[in-house]
């Protein structure tokens, strides 16, 4: 049994908007044609949903410059991003050239307000984890494919998180874009090392 999981594939996240990842609009139609070829027995769309207060907007911490880097008080290290993907905004919206099924499911991150949320699986305290893992189980899904943004940082730690639960996982780079391009080869040797699968989408076969 196969999941496709489609990370963040949200206006805030595309052209235009307040934390655009560079080209992520390139992957919309390579995904929806994934779809349309393969069938997987379950698709889900995980989306950041922020609280307008959350802990990881600059707009929240007086003084502190968009892209810095801060120790919060539980002492996890925290990025300053700009707003990006607040409950019930435009900007938290799936885009509207996605394709989205009734049959998909979603998962929402990164709701609580002092806990931000890479990955789908859980948050970066480690412990607030979102209802994905759960889901899977229940559906009796062995392997997961996952694509969305940003290579470097959600679809990434979903990546990892999804192996670590003992899923088979495949990252897929071609349907993926990096907030920091750089970044690409080292996220692929990091997934490597624990056995997450790099792969182009085309080399799938289920």
């Amino acid at each position: 049994m196969s999941a496709l999981l489609i990370i963040d594939v949200q206006n805030d996240f595309m052209k235009g908007g307040s934390l655009e990842v560079s080209d992520a609009n390139e992957i919309l139609q390579p995904i929806n044609s994934l779809r349309d070829k393969l069938k997987f027995d379950l698709v889900v769309l995980s989306q950041d949903y922020h609280p307008s207060n959350h802990i990881s907007f600059a707009s929240n911490h007086t003084g502190e410059k968009l892209f810095s880097t801060i120790t919060l008080e539980n002492g996890t290290e925290q990025v300053m991003w700009p707003d990006h993907c607040v409950q019930e905004s435009h900007g938290c919206e799936f885009h509207k050239d996605l394709k989205i099924l009734s049959s998909d499911e979603i998962v929402r991150k990164g709701m609580e307000v002092n806990v931000d949320s890479y990955s789908a699986f859980m948050g970066n305290d480690k412990k607030t984890k979102t209802r994905m893992e759960t889901l899977l189980k229940e559906k009796n899904i062995k392997s997961v494919y996952v694509c969305g943004v940003a290579a470097d940082y959600c679809v990434f730690f979903t990546a990892m998180d999804s192996k670590n639960a003992g899923f088979d996982t495949y990252f897929m780079k071609d349907l993926t874009k990096a907030v920091n391009p750089k970044e690409l080869e080292s996220i692929y040797q990091q997934l490597s090392d624990i056995h997450v699968k790099v792969i182009n989408s085309c080399d799938i076969s289920l």
